[in-house]
């Protein structure tokens, strides 16, 4: 069977992903470049693979196209496999890693930014409602809550936040040319770099002065490409799931008011609506990249020693092998949620709990502040972004006033 050609930019990640599934558990995808991964997109199956120690990602000891340079370095997902942090660390390393960073999202410390959470949320109401009845709440609400969270927490000046951003949302543009992605890893690299330098100059209470102290005084322990790279793991891991998390739900309510109307009357409640729309829409579609340390069985298919493998979240959320013929229907009394949406095994996001404590907040202040709030525009044109990776709408226009 021929590898199935993945559209770059997912115009249909869904109908994509039925595709995937009917191919079977574990099919082989090509990526940009021509380069061909294993897709896994069976929850089950998904699940396994992402526990397995026999899968690392690695890709200096277990991807050798990468180690042997026929990768070229401007390959449009370079900087998924390039960077250096606990997203591409293995083993002792990755746990190294994660270590020095999970510190900062236990649950107190999650917890303690509820005030923070609170206030942002209440500011971005307040400025749309001083605003035109017609709003786009992907720009002016799913978007800059989880940045300013993260931007907070990281300590990343104000004057910085724009460019950053920019630079952020142009990485998960998996149809943009190599010149363009080339260019704005260069970009991203600078900023951050110019964000280490202020913060060594003029350290405070965020993440990021803590990180250089640790890299300052236990080199041992952090070095400072690890270091640069774990900032901007945070920062993108650490809004762009949350952006759609909060844009997707948003949506998925507006579409159907009979869901909404279950939550309101208190029914349902709002980690209901969470989790359902990380099943039903993973924030992440498909996240590169695995590669198999040994040769691996998986239903029936040889997975090689060094071929890489692609998680496959969306199309695991809705695999009606695991939740049946109502997989693709959006659903808040669904007894099972199950998805992998934030990972499994080793590799679980850190930031999970930050990103529900972000849209149990948000979502309910929205909905109470404008409650006639409906889309402006019928739910099949809302366009998606242009990535086969992240899930989200380009613009979610709604109507804030009947």
């Amino acid at each position: 069977m021929e590898p199935f050609r993945l559209d770059l930019t997912g115009r249909d990640i869904h109908a994509e992903g039925a595709l995937l599934r009917e191919r079977g558990a574990v099919t082989r995808v090509v990526l940009p470049g021509g380069v061909v991964a294993w897709s896994v997109n069976h929850l089950e199956v998904l699940r396994r693979i992402l526990s397995d120690r026999r899968v690392s990602k690695d890709p200096e000891r277990h991807w050798p196209a990468w180690s042997a340079g026929r990768i070229p370095d401007d390959w449009p997902l370079h900087i998924w496999v390039s960077v250096r942090n606990m997203f591409t660390a293995y083993g002792d390393e990755h746990r190294r890693l994660r270590s020095l960073v999970a510190k900062a999202f236990t649950v107190r410390r999650t917890e303690a930014l509820r005030g923070d959470i609170t206030a942002i949320t209440t500011g971005l109401l307040d400025d749309l409602a001083a605003g035109p009845d017609v709003a786009d709440l992907r720009a002016g609400f799913a978007n800059p809550l989880p940045i300013e969270v993260i931007c907070r927490l990281i300590g990343v000046p104000d004057d910085v936040r724009p460019a950053l951003r920019h630079a952020a949302d142009v990485i998960f543009d998996t149809a943009a040319t190599p010149e363009v992605a080339t260019a704005n890893q260069a970009d991203l690299y600078r900023i951050l770099d110019d964000l280490v330098a202020f913060r060594r100059r003029t350290p405070g209470n965020d993440l990021t002065s803590a990180l250089i102290a640790v890299r300052d005084e236990c080199r041992d322990q952090l070095d400072e490409t690890e270091l640069v790279g774990t900032l901007l793991l945070l920062l993108v891991a650490g809004h762009e799931t949350t952006v759609n998390l909060l844009d997707h739900a948003i949506a998925a309510l507006l579409a159907h008011p009979e869901q909404l109307a279950l939550v309101r009357s208190g029914e349902r409640t709002w980690r209901d609506v969470v989790d359902e729309t990380l099943r039903w829409q993973a924030p992440v579609a498909h996240l590169p990249l695995r590669y198999a340390v040994d040769d691996i069985s998986v239903n029936g298919v040889m997975i090689r020693r060094g071929e890489p493998i692609l998680a496959s979240y969306a199309a695991a959320g809705r695999d009606p092998g695991f939740h049946g013929p109502s997989a693709d229907r959006f659903d808040v009394t669904r007894s099972d949620k199950t998805h992998l949406s934030f990972g499994h095994g080793a590799h679980y996001c850190l930031g999970a709990p930050l990103a529900h404590l972000e849209a149990e907040i948000a979502l309910p202040a929205l909905f109470d502040r404008f409650p006639d709030l409906a889309l402006a525009v019928p739910p099949s044109e809302l366009r998606p972004v242009r990535s086969f990776i992240a899930n989200g709408h380009d613009e979610l226009p709604v109507r804030l006033r009947a």
